[in-house]
């Protein structure tokens, strides 16, 4: 028998029988289970046609030699035959296609049990739950705050810190300081359109630029407060945001204080900024959960 056809039912049975002793005796096995049945015999075809293909091709680089037409272009001398494609891999590819559609409608259908599918209907189900038995929450402010901590510390501290200091930067600073100057600046360069509900709509980009955009960050950030930017803030941004920067009724965006309308936005659609991404909490958090933190952050902001 040639030695690499030797070697490799070698390699083929050593790697079976790996597979076997990592899942045939292992606690439950496949135990019915027909993804892990399907996965395991994936894997043994896929060692099958693996060694297959390397001993045909070395046995091909050994013995062949390159004949046929070659094609008219070439790359650097190099150039290639107008070999019809091989036989092995139309079969292959043939039968891939046929064993796809077949796992798709009738292997593992697309409407079958899955993990991830109960994993979100069982949380919807204890999301309905918890909204509730905890609705009569919303009346009564102190435990609102109380639920909005504990969310907070979970959801939201690791970015913004236990505090709501922001982690030198890393985040936004919640407490005590409306914004922060990194926020500001980014949005007067690059606009914003992620906050939806204001009757003005998209802030759009270059409302100031240069030192200019960087005294109206500082005016802002400092809670409309000195001299430095108030003249440009007067300028570029009173129309909308209000001389006193609360947003004319909720014409525009409060630069003062949170509001709910604010921290809402947020929450559900996320915010991309001068420090980074927050990522939306829409499918994290319930509605209950949302308001929460919307009571604790104004909270501890004021």
């Amino acid at each position: 028998m040639n030695k690499l056809v030797l070697w490799g039912i070698i390699i083929t049975v050593a790697m079976l029988g790996f597979t076997y002793l990592a899942v045939g005796t292992s606690e439950g096995g496949l135990n019915g289970d027909v993804v892990n049945q399907l996965a395991v015999a994936g894997a043994v075809v896929l060692v099958i046609v693996t060694v297959f293909v390397v001993i045909k091709y070395v046995r091909q680089m050994q013995n062949d030699t390159a004949s046929g037409e070659l094609a008219d272009e070439n790359w650097d001398g190099i150039g290639e035959y107008k070999n019809d494609l091989p036989m092995g891999w139309a079969v292959i590819f043939l039968l891939s296609t046929i064993w796809a559609i077949w796992y798709i409608l009738a292997g593992y259908p697309v409407n079958a049990y899955s993990q991830i599918g109960e994993y979100n209907e069982d949380t919807a189900a204890h999301n309905k739950k918890f909204e509730k038995e905890y609705a009569e929450i919303k009346n009564d402010p102190a435990r609102l705050i109380e639920m909005g901590e504990s969310v907070y510390l979970v959801q939201c501290a690791p970015c913004h810190g236990l505090k709501a200091d922001g982690i030198d930067g890393k985040a936004a600073k919640l407490r005590h300081n409306r914004l922060d100057y990194a926020s500001v600046l980014y949005a007067i360069e690059n606009g914003s359109n992620q906050l939806g509900g204001y009757m003005t709509g998209m802030m759009p980009a270059g409302m100031a630029s240069g030192q200019t955009a960087k005294d109206i960050a500082t005016y802002v950030a400092n809670g409309l407060k000195g001299e430095t930017g108030s003249a440009a803030y007067a300028t570029a941004c009173a129309a909308c945001h209000g001389a006193n920067g609360d947003g004319m009724n909720g014409m525009a965006p409060n630069l003062t204080a949170f509001s709910t309308k604010l921290l809402n936005s947020v929450l559900e659609n996320g915010k991309k900024g001068g420090i980074g991404v927050m990522p939306s909490f829409k499918n994290t958090l319930t509605p209950l959960q949302i308001d929460a933190v919307e009571a604790y952050v104004i909270d501890i902001s004021k």
